[in-house]
């Protein structure tokens, strides 16, 4: 499957999957050093065709497509910029995750355990005007570690190697809180003690060759 076939495939799971409503939402990919392919400013994510994709540069101006390049390019410039590894960007406005991040809550303590191995830490990114240069200097603190993120009273951004692994950490954000919202409906959740913490940290390196940057730990 091409490039572009993967983005417009989870440009339609993103909306099939409430991630997004109306025209909320973009993903992108990197094709190279020159090159970014997007969404298009104003188009429902489930209905996506590659006539709704743009390449831009690393300075936001349109190179070949129709249409304007996605209000919210300047979030996944950011990360190409900054992250060599990163290669697909998605932004939604997940419901459970949007409303944490509506509470001014980042995901920084160790509740999942497959939440510390596949996104680390995810932080909140204080409040900024989406499509300003606010929202990406918001991020900038994190971008160096980070692959998931929360923008307060606005969404989430997740990244990836690829277009496929920046959607499953979307997914696993959004489904860590669906659990922590419910666990809090009939309790409070609890921490993964320090020691069983570190413990885990050990076996994903020597199992799973996952070695988190100390950065995106969630010691406490």
């Amino acid at each position: 499957m091409s490039i572009t076939s993967e983005l417009i495939e989870f440009c339609h799971k993103v909306y099939e999957k409430g991630y997004v409503a109306a025209y909320d939402g973009n993903l992108s990919v990197r094709l190279d050093s020159e090159r970014i392919l997007i969404t298009r400013s104003g188009i429902c994510k489930g209905n996506v065709t590659e006539d709704d994709l743009v390449e831009i540069d690393y300075e936001g101006n349109v190179l070949n497509g129709s249409g304007k390049a996605s209000t919210e390019s300047k979030i996944h410039l950011l990360a190409y910029k900054n992250r060599k590894e990163i290669n697909a960007v998605v932004h939604c406005h997940p419901i459970h995750a949007t409303a944490f991040a509506s509470l001014g809550e980042g995901f920084t303590q160790p509740i999942f355990p497959e939440v510390i191995l596949s996104l680390g830490k995810v932080p909140l990114c204080k409040y900024a005007t989406p499509s300003t240069d606010q929202l990406p200097n918001s991020m900038r603190p994190h971008i160096d570690y980070a692959w998931a993120m929360l923008l307060e009273n606005h969404g989430a951004v997740s990244f990836g190697k690829n277009i496929k692994g920046a959607y499953f950490r979307m997914e696993k954000l959004e489904h860590a809180a669906q659990i922590l919202f419910v666990a809090r409906s009939i309790g409070r959740e609890r921490k993964i003690p320090l020691l069983k913490l570190k413990e885990l940290y050990d076996i994903a390196e020597s199992t799973y060759g996952i070695k988190i940057d100390k950065k995106s730990r969630m010691d406490f």
